[in-house]
C-alpha cells in the first residue's frame, strides 16, 4: 500500500426530514446565493423545503445551470456574487450544480487574469467561498469532494478542477429525493458511480487490502439495489443505499493508497463535449475497450474484480478477466445504457483522432495508473468503441 494523507471536512447531514437542520449548518447574518439547474426543484418540493429553513437568511437565486456546467452561464452567476456582496453558496441539485458551485466557490476569490485559468492551469484552488449543498440526484460524488468538471461550449471543452478549498463545509442528503428522479438519469447515476469506483480499483495489486473491500462492497451494493431502486424510486432502503454508494464511490476514501486511473473519464469528457452525450454513457462507451486494450496490466485485478464482484470462480486469469469485462458491460446494458459511439451518433468517424489531437495539444502525455497511455493510445481505444 502507498503512503497517503486523508482529510475530509464535509459534514453529511444524512436521512430523512434532514432539510430541517440546514439553517443551522449556515451563519446567520450570511448573505446567500442559491444556486440550481432547470427547475425540476420546484416540481419535487425540494425548492419549498429549502426555502422555508431559510426564511430568518437572506437568499438571492440563480437557476439554470446546465447539465454539464457551461463557463458563459456562471459568469453570470459570478457577476451576481460580486455585486450583491453574496458571502456564502448554497449548491441545491446534483453533480453539475455542485460542480458549477465549486467553480464559483474559487473564482469569487480568484485575482487573476480569467477565472477559466482555475480549470486550464491545473493548480489546486486553497481560496474559495465557504458553500453547502442539497443534494437532489445521486451519481458523481460531489457533494463530498473537492472536484468539479466545467464545460466550455465554445472551445468544445471539459476540464477538471480541484483543489482542498473546495470542499462542502455541508451536504444534506435525504433519500426520498431519489423517488422524482426519471429513469434515464437513476440508470446514469448508478453507471457513473460504479465507475467512479472502478477508475480508482481496476488498476493493479498493490496490497491493499482493505481498500479492495471497500471498492467491492461499494459494486456490490449498486449491482444489489440497480434492480430495486429502478423498478421502485420510491423504496426508500435501496434509495438510501443508491445515495450512500454514490456518495462513498468518491468521496477520497477508496483511492487513499492505491494507485487510480482516470482515463475513461479523460476520455468520456470529450464525447460529452463533442456530441453532448450524457456524462455516464460516455464511460459506459470507453470502459469496454480501455480495458481490452490495456489487459496485460489490468488483468490481475480485472481476475479479481470478477472473481469476488461477479462470482466467476472457474478458469484461469486471463478468462476470469475477460469475463470482468463483459460482466461490467452486460451490467450497463440491464440499466438501458449502450456501450458504442455508435449507438449515439452517426458523425463518429474522426472522433479518434480528433480526442488524440486534444490529448497531444494539451501535452496529456502519460494517462492512466502507470502514466503511459499516450495521445496515439487513446486513439485506439476510442476507435474500438465505435
Amino acid at each position: 500500500m502507498n503512503n497517503f494523507q486523508y482529510k475530509n471536512p464535509t459534514k453529511i447531514l444524512f436521512g430523512k426530514g434532514q432539510m430541517v437542520n440546514l439553517a443551522e449548518e449556515i451563519p446567520n447574518d450570511a448573505k446567500i446565493l442559491m444556486l440550481y439547474g432547470g427547475g425540476s426543484i420546484k416540481k419535487n418540493g425540494i425548492y419549498k423545503q429549502v426555502k422555508e429553513a431559510l426564511l430568518d437568511n437572506e437568499v438571492l437565486e440563480f437557476g439554470g445551470i446546465s447539465p454539464n456546467p457551461e463557463y458563459c452561464i456562471l459568469l453570470k452567476a459570478l457577476e451576481i456574487i460580486k455585486t450583491e456582496n453574496i458571502d456564502y453558496l448554497l449548491a441545491v441539485g446534483g453533480g453539475s450544480v455542485i460542480d458549477a458551485t465549486k467553480f464559483l466557490s474559487g473564482a469569487a476569490y480568484y485575482e487573476g487574469d480569467t477565472p477559466w485559468d482555475l480549470v486550464t492551469q491545473n493548480k489546486p484552488v486553497t481560496k474559495g467561498m465557504p458553500y453547502g449543498t442539497v443534494l437532489t440526484l445521486p451519481a458523481t460524488g460531489s457533494e463530498m469532494n473537492s472536484g468539479a468538471v466545467i464545460t466550455r461550449a465554445e472551445t468544445k471543452e471539459k476540464l477538471s478542477m480541484g483543489g482542498p478549498a473546495l470542499f462542502p463545509q455541508f451536504s444534506v442528503l435525504d433519500p426520498q429525493v431519489v423517488s422524482s428522479i426519471p429513469q434515464r438519469q437513476l440508470a446514469n447515476g448508478i453507471a457513473d458511480a460504479y465507475t467512479h469506483v472502478l477508475e480508482q480499483y481496476m488498476t493493479y495489486p498493490i496490497g491493499a487490502m482493505l481498500q479492495d473491500r471497500y471498492a467491492e462492497s461499494i459494486l456490490q451494493t449498486l449491482i444489489e439495489v440497480a434492480p430495486a431502486i429502478q423498478k421502485d424510486p420510491s423504496d426508500y432502503e435501496a434509495a438510501a443505499n443508491f445515495m450512500w454508494s454514490c456518495t462513498m464511490a468518491l468521496n477520497g476514501l477508496i483511492q487513499q493508497g492505491v494507485p487510480s486511473d482516470w482515463s475513461i473519464h479523460a476520455i468520456g469528457h470529450e464525447l460529452t463535449a463533442l456530441y453532448g452525450i450524457d456524462h455516464a454513457r460516455t464511460l459506459a462507451i470507453i470502459l469496454p475497450g480501455h480495458y481490452t486494450y490495456n489487459f496485460e496490466n489490468k488483468k490481475e485485478k480485472l481476475a479479481q474484480y470478477a472473481e469476488r464482484v461477479w462470482a466467476v470462480k472457474e478458469g484461469s486469469i486471463e478468462e476470469k478477466a475477460k469475463a470482468g469485462i463483459k460482466k461490467t458491460e452486460e451490467f450497463f446494458y440491464s440499466l438501458g445504457i449502450d456501450t458504442k459511439l455508435s449507438d449515439y451518433t452517426d458523425e463518429y468517424a474522426d472522433t479518434a483522432s480528433t480526442i488524440s489531437k486534444r490529448f497531444a495539444d494539451r501535452g496529456w502525455n502519460g494517462l492512466g495508473e502507470r502514466k503511459d497511455i499516450t495521445p496515439a493510445d487513446v486513439e485506439k481505444i476510442v476507435a474500438m468503441n465505435y
